[in-house]
């Protein structure tokens, strides 16, 4: 295991897969729940760590495997070892995303967090292909936690790699008793209503809907608040990001959830511009960008 900079308590602590994402001209880039959502906290000003797994900086059956070292001056990432990142190709067709998982970097074990990372402020449970065990998460002790458990819905022949299915979410109770907050897409809620609905009565639950905004559950209210059009390069990973700028502003009690979900859809928005996280906009981008907006749509406060 590697550790950069474990020292200092992280304000967001995200966990799950860096993940390499197959490009294609053949080429890969990093990506995953794990490294948008860190690097979305990092640039919205928060000190941030990662615990992840997997193997940077190398080469993977001909394919280079960008390393972690670009992004160590915005995050504390431990690197638990792996033979391979794990490995998607994403397709698109009419705004729908296919996807292969050609590798798996094996499970994240929560037993290598430093202690003092435990009670981060915000911990956001990031898997993107079941690399996280439910009965792990009991000794996390954050301020607010969040989930976008896609990858506990994700199936593939683990043995061959393969096209990934979705399956039914099953939080166990006791998890979904603890989170402060749960996204998820359109395309996962017929999967994912019960915990989205069960965590919204309480506190928040979310359904991104890609450029048409989000819809925000929030003690047994909803709202539907429309996105931002913007130009878009690459829509991997915009999830991601609305999650951790709502995250971020939900934790923080005085902020109402609709003021955290606008926030979080001007993010996302923004996160588009580039491929990868190269689009990952900082908090000066966001802040000027909805002073921009001509936004005169009316939205429950």
């Amino acid at each position: 295991m590697s550790g950069l900079q474990t020292q200092r308590t992280p304000q967001y602590l995200v966990i799950g897969h860096i993940v390499a994402d197959l490009q294609p001209d053949g080429s890969a880039v990093l990506g995953g729940t794990a490294l948008y959502s860190a690097l979305t906290a990092a640039r919205l000003g928060w000190r941030v760590g990662v615990l992840t797994r997997g193997a940077y900086g190398v080469t993977v059956d001909g394919v280079a495997i960008p390393s972690l070292a670009d992004y160590a001056g915005e995050l504390s990432i431990i690197t638990q070892d792996a033979e391979t990142p794990t490995t998607f190709v994403n397709t698109y067709s009419a705004g729908r995303r296919s996807q292969i998982i050609r590798h798996w970097a094996g499970p994240v074990d929560l037993r290598g967090l430093p202690p003092h990372w435990r009670n981060a402020r915000v911990i956001h449970l990031g898997p993107v292909a079941q690399e996280i065990d439910f009965r792990q998460t009991g000794a996390l002790t954050p301020g607010f936690f969040g989930s976008t458990p896609q990858g506990w819905m994700r199936e593939w022949p683990r043995g061959t790699g393969g096209r990934v299915k979705l399956s039914h979410l099953r939080l166990p109770a006791e998890l979904l008793g603890r989170l402060d907050g749960i996204v998820v897409s359109d395309e996962e809620i017929t999967l994912a209503r019960d915990a989205v609905e069960r965590v919204g009565a309480r506190r928040l639950g979310v359904v991104t809907k890609g450029e048409s905004g989000a819809r925000v559950l929030y003690g047994g209210e909803r709202v539907e608040l429309p996105g931002y059009p913007v130009p878009t390069v690459d829509l991997t990973g915009a999830g991601d990001v609305f999650a951790a700028a709502f995250f971020v502003r939900a934790s923080d009690r005085t902020v109402s959830a609709v003021t955290a979900g606008r926030f979080a859809n001007a993010v996302a928005a923004l996160s588009l511009r580039a491929i990868g996280p190269h689009g990952v906009p900082t908090l000066a981008e966001v802040e000027a960008f909805l002073e921009r907006v001509d936004d005169e749509r009316p939205v429950r406060r």
